[in-house]
C-alpha cells in the first residue's frame, strides 16, 4: 500500500478522533452547566461550533478521497 493510499484512511481516523473528543467535551460542558456555569458552557459550545461547521465538508472530502479511481 502506497503512502497516497494511506492518507484517506489516516484522515478518516483523525476525523473520528475529533468527533469523539467533541462528544467528550460536550459531556463535560453539560456537567459544568448543571453546576451553574452557563457562561463557560456557552463559550465551549461556541468553540466547538467550528467542528460542526466543517463536519459536512470533511465527510464529503473523505468520501471523494476514499473512492477508488
Amino acid at each position: 500500500m502506497s503512502n497516497s493510499d494511506l492518507l484517506p484512511s489516516l484522515l478518516y481516523k483523525i476525523n473520528e478522533n475529533q468527533l469523539a473528543l467533541e462528544a467528550a467535551i460536550m459531556e463535560l460542558t453539560l456537567w459544568v452547566e448543571q453546576r451553574g456555569f452557563a457562561e463557560v458552557g456557552e463559550n465551549v459550545r461556541v468553540s466547538l461550533g467550528a467542528i460542526d461547521r466543517n463536519e459536512e465538508f470533511i465527510k464529503m472530502t473523505l468520501a471523494v478521497l476514499m473512492t477508488p479511481d
